[in-house]
């Protein structure tokens, strides 16, 4: 019963995460489009008003006229709407969902004993801790280098390089599936610092001294624009990390740090293309997409890399017995999926049952490689290959 009711909580927290995550960048992703939109003021008036850019568009059935002030209209409305919960609601919800998958099971999710040998209570403790020391160190990074001349460059080679040494070390201590998602957590924990700690409170000093009539501070303006546009090319890399963990043939291969930072990367390549778009629309000049060709390039690259060298005399060799795969299963997967536990209620541990999940053992660990969980069981590429075999011949119970 409990692991029912655990499957319902992670189910509830997974949809909660996406729905208001799908908000969150939906909305990021409509802003930073609309502000790449933006023309001057084609009326003479509204340029009077100090409207500073417009944009006419259609959707629903409808037309709409979006108008930015540049500071400020010359007199505030009492109701602004303020875009900060979509952030605070994935945050929280992501954070939710990531004590109860990997904190409250540290020792079968976090930890794999072949990558770093330490405790549960150190393995907590320590992804914990990149959540702070990443916001803490980019926050620091970003203050005292973006004011300088050339910042947003010093600040940019800065901070990927940080993501850089985080992937390399979430890696070295973490099994790949927790590591490459701990990374993503990471930045997207910055992400909601940036919208709580830098961009809102920056917000509010800026309305309170319009209302009370006193001088804007600039750097709350420049601030604010610097962390939203990180948000925004932080956003494809992060959403990588979070479907990465379904794909073990990723995670589970030797230099997998390297791996993540290639593909984060190209997330964000493809991300420059798309937010240059909207001004190049504007300009009517030709898009760049050489951004996203990179990255695409990139991606390409990697599967290249990863692709498996084909086994050697694989059409020699005779799928094995039943005994034979029944004998790998007990070894491998019959710690999990028994009477007693029957992980996500699958039981291996009969003949008959071996059978009825012959798919299943064969999605997950020949395909996917995700089972056994962090190879804690170390099933060997070889057996992988002859419950393949066995599974192409049939699955038969010979």
């Amino acid at each position: 019963m409990d692991a029912y009711l655990l499957d319902w909580l992670n189910l509830a927290l997974r949809a909660a995460h996406v729905i208001t995550g799908i908000a969150w960048i939906g909305a990021s992703f409509y802003f930073v489009g609309l502000d790449s939109s933006l023309t001057p003021p084609a009326d003479d008036k509204d340029r009077d008003k100090g409207i500073g850019g417009e944009l006419w568009a259609v959707h629903g059935g409808g037309f709409y006229h979006q108008q930015k002030y540049p500071v400020a209209p010359a007199r505030l409305p009492q109701q602004l709407h303020w875009s900060m919960w979509e952030s605070y609601s994935t945050w929280l919800t992501g954070f939710a969902l990531f004590t109860v998958l990997y904190l409250f099971n540290a020792g079968t999710f976090l930890i794999d004993r072949n990558v770093h040998d330490w405790s549960p209570t150190a393995a907590i403790v320590t992804a914990l801790a990149f959540f702070v020391a990443f916001w803490l160190i980019y926050d620091a990074i970003c203050r005292v280098f973006g004011p300088r001349r050339n910042g947003d460059l010093i600040v940019g080679v800065l901070v990927f390089a940080f993501i850089v040494f985080a992937s390399w070390l979430s890696c070295s201590l973490f099994a790949g599936r927790a590591a490459f998602l701990l990374v993503g957590a990471m930045m997207a924990t910055t992400m909601t610092a940036n919208v709580a700690m830098v961009i809102i409170p920056g917000q509010r000093k800026v309305v309170a001294a319009l209302r009370e009539g006193r001088p804007v501070d600039p750097i709350h303006g420049q601030r604010g624009k610097q962390r939203s546009v990180h948000n925004t090319y932080f956003t494809l890399p992060v959403v990588f990390t979070m479907i990465s963990n379904h794909y073990g043939f990723v995670f589970g291969v030797k230099h997998n740090w390297l791996v993540l930072v290639v593909l984060m990367l190209a997330g964000a390549l493809v991300r420059v293309s798309f937010v240059l778009r909207h001004k190049a629309l504007v300009e009517r000049r030709p898009v760049p997409w050489r951004y996203a060709i990179a990255g695409t390039l990139l991606v390409a690259a990697t599967v290249a890399v990863l692709l498996p060298a084909p086994p050697a005399a694989t059409a020699q060799t005779p799928a094995p017995t039943f005994a034979e795969v029944e004998a790998i299963v007990a070894q491998r997967c019959s710690a999990c999926h028994n009477a007693a536990l029957a992980n996500k209620n699958v039981r291996l541990d009969s003949a008959a049952e071996i059978r009825a999940h012959a798919q299943e053992v064969y999605q997950q660990a020949v395909v996917l490689k995700l089972m056994p969980m962090n190879n804690a069981t170390q099933m060997t590429d070889a057996e992988r290959a002859a419950l393949g075999r066995w599974y192409k011949a049939g699955a038969a119970a010979r």
